[in-house]
């Protein structure tokens, strides 16, 4: 009896030594994602704080200058506000664009049709296209003399555009472009659709109600978590949009297509001004938490779950 009752009080002490070896053999397995995290993105993001206070040529050595980088940036600087509002005006017509024809492709390929494997996989097939060979591509489409579009437009009698080559044009040209790569988002779009309740739409054809008011009183409020989870990724992924104006534009025609990132790339890698390119670099970090956090804010507002909280 008592060898049985110094058993049970040794016991507790054996689950405390195996659940701290098993931290530790945990901690020792994750140790070079931890490390790697560390030192290749916590570390650059510390010493890019350090690097936009100072005056750093590539080729020389960081002077320190304090704050002198973002008052240059407000006060002299002349195609920093331009790339913000080339930025703001292609990133609040791409993202709505790129949603809409996300959640319509999504609805589609939720139908009970034949094929229906085929129809996913070409829709989603853009996705797995290169940026660059995408952009060649687009390229020819947008050409004003032989493009495929500007044929569309005079087969229909239009007459035809200048698309990426006018300043007035460019922008929306791209914003049409972002929609080509909606797969992801229409993925996830899909698995949302996927996990609606049933006997809701059922509820609503006993109630009388047609296809317009499933889709209004079901299937968007249920999609609301994922249309806030789609709105946050696609927002930070089309404010840091860069292939596509350094591969079609450079930036032009006069700097309409001047998107914040590929002016970041000139300073820094053009012009070799590291420091000043940081600075650019922690100002747009600061503008995309400001207004993810924005947006998470006002997502009580319309953010509806499944068990009734918001």
């Amino acid at each position: 009896m008592a060898r049985a009752t110094g058993l049970r009080l040794l016991r507790p002490e054996g689950l405390r030594r195996k659940r701290r070896q098993e931290i530790m053999w945990g901690v020792l397995c994750a140790s070079p994602a931890i490390l790697g995290f560390l030192i290749w993105q916590v570390g650059p993001i510390v010493a890019s704080v350090f690097v936009a206070m100072t005056d750093w040529r590539i080729a020389g050595t960081p002077e320190w200058i304090g704050l002198a980088n973002f008052e240059q940036m407000f006060t002299e600087d002349r195609l920093f506000p331009i790339a913000l509002r080339v930025t703001a005006s292609y990133t609040f017509g791409s993202v709505p664009l790129h949603l809409v024809v996300a959640f319509l492709l999504a609805l589609l390929l939720n139908q009970k049709i034949k094929g229906l494997a085929v129809f996913r996989t070409v829709y989603y097939l853009p996705a797995v296209v290169p940026l660059i060979a995408s952009s060649v591509l687009w390229l020819w489409l947008f050409n004003p003399d032989f493009g495929l579009l500007n044929a569309g437009l005079q087969s229909l009698g239009l007459p035809k555009s200048q698309w990426i080559y006018h300043s007035r044009t460019v922008i929306p040209s791209l914003i049409l472009m972002s929609a080509w790569n909606v797969g992801p988002t229409m993925i996830i779009f899909l698995a949302g659709l996927q996990g609606v309740p049933r006997q809701l739409y059922e509820a609503v054809e006993i109630d009388g109600g047609g296809a317009f008011r499933r889709l209004w009183h079901v299937t968007i409020p249920m999609l609301t978590p994922t249309i806030l989870f789609n709105l946050v990724l696609t927002f930070i992924n089309t404010m840091q949009t860069f292939v596509q104006p350094y591969l079609m534009t450079e930036g032009g025609p006069n700097n309409a297509s001047l998107l914040y990132v590929l002016y970041l790339y000139r300073k820094a890698f053009n012009e070799s001004q590291m420091g000043y390119a940081s600075a650019l670099a922690w100002i747009i970090f600061l503008i995309i938490a400001g207004l993810s956090l924005l947006v998470f804010k006002s997502s009580a507002r319309w953010v509806y779950y499944e068990g009734g909280d918001r």
